[in-house]
């Protein structure tokens, strides 16, 4: 399977009055990991698709909350492609304790390509013929 893994170190802003990781600091930490899939694995960056006109909102989100992270301790984002359509793009996610490989949270995002101006989606298949494509290879690999 075709992944990236993504170092986080655990900050105390993270963190809620009990100590763990804030819930919803597992959605930016998974925006980084796709983040670093896309340009490491894929070779593509967000930027380059916003400069063409088009955004790629989250139109979907699934997280399993396990064994809570604390304030410094280190946890790997693994990501990977779980899906894509030609419309829509799936991406999982596992967060993990650094030292142990135990796993905190598991987790997915589904997204839909869409022009900057009006939000209309888009098929990559016709508007982004290279994420398409990246798209189709890395489901092969998986």
């Amino acid at each position: 399977m075709l992944y990236t893994e993504t170092k986080i170190e655990v900050r105390y802003a993270e963190t809620d009055q009990m100590g763990v990781v804030y819930h919803a600091n597992y959605l930016v930490w998974m925006e980084l990991g796709r983040n670093h899939f896309i340009e490491e694995s894929l070779g593509l960056r967000y930027y380059d698709m916003e400069q063409l006109g088009f955004l790629s909102p989250v139109i979907d989100v699934s997280i399993h909350y396990g064994k809570p992270l604390r304030y410094g301790q280190e946890a790997i984002v693994k990501t990977w492609l779980l899906a894509y359509d030609g419309l829509r793009v799936t991406y999982g996610y596992e967060i993990c304790y650094a030292d142990s490989g135990e796993i905190a949270i598991t987790g997915e995002t589904k997204h839909v390509c869409v022009t900057k101006d009006d939000f209309k989606p888009v098929a990559l298949k016709r508007e982004l013929k290279d994420w398409h494509e990246k798209y189709l290879q890395a489901l092969e690999e998986g």
